[in-house]
């Protein structure tokens, strides 16, 4: 018994159990990045049925997040970026609270019936979703904590537990918080488009360089401009990891662009 509390059943190495982290921690920020973002948030790519819902069934097992309440939070903050109205803006809310606290920004939001109505439109509604995705959230991270904790012992714990973190600190508290308060800001409000028009609304959203480590979503004052786009990176230098692997995607007939992303961009 002692044996197996302190490897569970297969007792890895620190180099396997901090593989076994990275691979959960990227899987999950590419569901978050593309399923959630932009193709259920923006519709700049739709995805086949069963990459969509393998996306749908990491979160729920690693973050417990319901698609139609990030969704709807997420578009209003695209509506009302650092606007009183904004979901989560560190304008309103402080840079702190967003950064620390912006997990819970987005479930307080998220509760609001009528702000589900008026954003949350279009996304799946189909019977696991309404059985289990959205009415037992909490059981996904449930089970995945009682796998690891069979598999790999206590150290399991502190796996599960960084699992847990890599949503609210890296997309809710990195990107909502940092990306509208520091960093490069490329486009601005009302700036006026090279074809004519505006860009959509942006706010303080920033390009916030970090090299890959937020799958693209870094690139965040390059998406407030052009919001429709599949792509968020725009400079040679610039990588969206989460972009190049909708890219994989489509060549492997897995994944459609709905538009030309590069249409009218210069």
């Amino acid at each position: 018994m002692y044996d197996f509390f302190l490897g569970g059943i297969l007792h890895p190495t620190i180099g396997e159990l901090l593989l076994f982290l990275l691979s959960t921690s990227l899987l999950t920020l590419l569901a978050v990045t593309c399923f959630l973002h932009r193709s259920q948030t923006h519709r700049a790519v739709t995805l086949s049925a069963p990459v969509a819902h393998f996306f749908r069934l990491v979160l729920w097992l690693f973050t417990g997040m319901v698609t139609k309440e990030w969704v709807a939070v997420h578009r209003k903050h695209h509506a009302f970026t650092d606007a009183t109205d904004d979901p989560h803006s560190p304008r309103h809310f402080g840079l702190w609270k967003v950064f620390f606290q912006g997990a819970e920004l987005y479930r307080q939001a998220g509760k609001n019936k009528e702000l589900l109505t008026t954003y949350g439109e279009g996304t799946p509604d189909d019977w696991i979703e309404r059985t289990l995705y959205t009415k037992r959230p909490a059981l996904g991270v449930t089970l995945t904590f009682a796998v690891e904790l069979i598999l790999f012992g206590l150290p399991g714990i502190a796996i599960w537990a960084v699992q847990m973190l890599v949503i609210p600190v890296i997309a809710a508290g990195f990107i909502n918080g940092i990306g509208h308060a520091w960093g490069v800001q490329r486009y601005k409000d009302g700036d006026i488009r090279p074809e004519g028009g505006i860009f959509e609304r942006i706010g303080d959203a920033r390009n916030v360089p970090t090299w890959g480590l937020a799958v693209g979503e870094e690139f965040h004052n390059n998406h407030h401009a052009y919001q429709h786009r599949y792509k968020f990176s725009e400079r040679w230098y610039e990588f969206d990891f989460g972009g190049t692997f909708l890219e994989l995607l489509c060549l492997l007939r897995l994944a459609r662009v709905l538009e030309n992303p590069f249409k009218k961009s210069k």
